[in-house]
């Protein structure tokens, strides 16, 4: 903390106190064995010293607490509490003393008085006392602005500040992955799974007391941070969940589109706002810290003007028997589409219908189910593929490959892939 004093005598004296938690005394044993030239000389010493535990005179920890000896490091999502003291080192009776604290950030000024009227006097050797408190949500450079007006005796009107000047430091590194995941079967439950690697990048190790995703109005979460399902599941990183320093954990959970918007072709398109990490933390003897994430986003995958998936398959069919298939197609264009259905053969999937199949008009954002019979002449684990769907108004194309696969077992053997 850097101070500018006032070059002008004043009646009155500010002065500034950042209050913090004390930390626990720790003291350097000096032990030696009973036929060293000491003897027991420092074991009778530590014994002695009020500052070590009784019965465990070795520990580096003892039971008294050590109030801080300088301003410390202020982290990010902690709260910042200042003593301010006014005190009255003449011996004349000051008048109409106003006393504001103002933290001056990157970015803007915060007003931290509690209260904003001036004390009608002062008289010698009295204080005005004040503290002040503050969540800290700006990395960099804060500027705490103390300023003192008063009225001496004679009328004069005399007017000081100081200036105390910190940095706020970074506690966590935050990174984030997404990854896309199509359910198997039904294409209204969208998968999202975001995995949030969170590093402690202080010196001091932090007990991580939450750390929770607040998914956006779109999606439905789930965290998959606990090795049993329901409320009782015991968290993977065991009871107590302390996070070292240059330590990273990873934290993963799922996101499902709600129904109201999974249903509407076109709503979870492109860039999409999932949510925000809330964090919290404490440091030392308990003192807590929270960071809020901006809103993330993710791309959306593209699946261009139609959309093929499949709402039910069988997980074992029979060689060279029909099965039964559900296909779900979905206009994600802002156009009306005419289809018409071809299915083509392949080396180990044949269709069982009628290609070129008029599917008639599918409006924006509407669906429609299809069944579908096709049987499989190769055993094995093979892949369903062959399907082309055709717009007639436009004349365009798609084709389907590698929509999904199906295990393929011999009914005469039992033999399974």
């Amino acid at each position: 903390m850097e101070v500018n004093q006032a070059k002008q005598e004043h009646l009155l004296a500010l002065k500034v106190m950042r209050l913090t938690k004390p930390t626990l005394f720790t003291n350097l044993p000096v032990t030696c064995e009973d036929r060293d030239l000491p003897g027991d000389l420092f074991a009778q010493l530590m014994k002695e010293d009020p500052s070590t535990i009784k019965g465990a005179e070795a520990l580096m920890l003892g039971e008294m607490l050590t109030l801080p000896q300088n301003f410390g490091n202020i982290f990010l999502g902690e709260t910042f509490s200042s003593y301010i003291s006014v005190h009255n080192d003449s011996n004349q009776v000051v008048k109409d003393i106003l006393v504001k604290a103002d933290l001056q950030t990157s970015s803007q000024r915060l007003n931290l008085s509690a209260s904003n009227s001036a004390v009608g006097e002062l008289k010698p050797e009295c204080c005005i006392d004040d503290v002040i408190h503050h969540e800290v949500k700006e990395i960099g450079t804060h500027i705490l602005v103390c300023a003192v007006s008063y009225t001496t005796q004679y009328g004069e009107k005399l007017y000081f500040r100081k200036f105390f000047k910190f940095q706020v430091l970074k506690p966590l590194d935050v990174k984030t992955k997404f990854y896309n995941a199509e359910s198997d079967l039904s294409s209204v439950t969208d998968e999202v799974f975001l995995e949030a690697q969170i590093q402690n990048i202080t010196t001091s190790a932090m007990f991580m007391e939450k750390v929770s995703l607040e998914p956006s109005m779109m999606y439905n979460v789930t965290e998959l941070n606990t090795v049993a399902s329901g409320e009782d599941g015991e968290s993977t990183f065991g009871k107590m969940s302390y996070l070292q320093p240059m330590d990273t954990r990873q934290y993963l959970y799922c996101l499902k589109p709600k129904p109201e918007y999974a249903e509407k072709a076109g709503v979870i398109k492109g860039v999409t706002v999932i949510g925000k990490l809330d964090i919290v933390w404490k440091t030392n003897l308990g003192e807590r810290g929270r960071l809020q994430t901006s809103q993330l986003q993710r791309m959306a995958p593209g699946y261009g003007d139609i959309r093929l998936s499949l709402e039910m398959i069988p997980d074992t069919v029979n060689l060279e028997e029909p099965f039964d298939i559900i296909c779900k197609i979905t206009n994600c264009s802002e156009r009306t589409m005419d289809l018409v259905l071809e299915m083509c053969n392949t080396r180990s999937i044949h269709w069982c219908g009628v290609s070129g199949r008029q599917l008639g008009k599918l409006s924006p954002g509407a669906f429609l189910s299809l069944p579908l019979i096709l049987l499989s002449s190769v055993q094995g684990l093979q892949s369903i593929s062959g399907l082309r769907l055709t717009d007639t108004f436009l004349k365009r194309t798609y084709e389907y490959d590698d929509i999904a696969q199906v295990c393929v077992v011999c009914p005469y053997t039992n033999n399974e892939c």
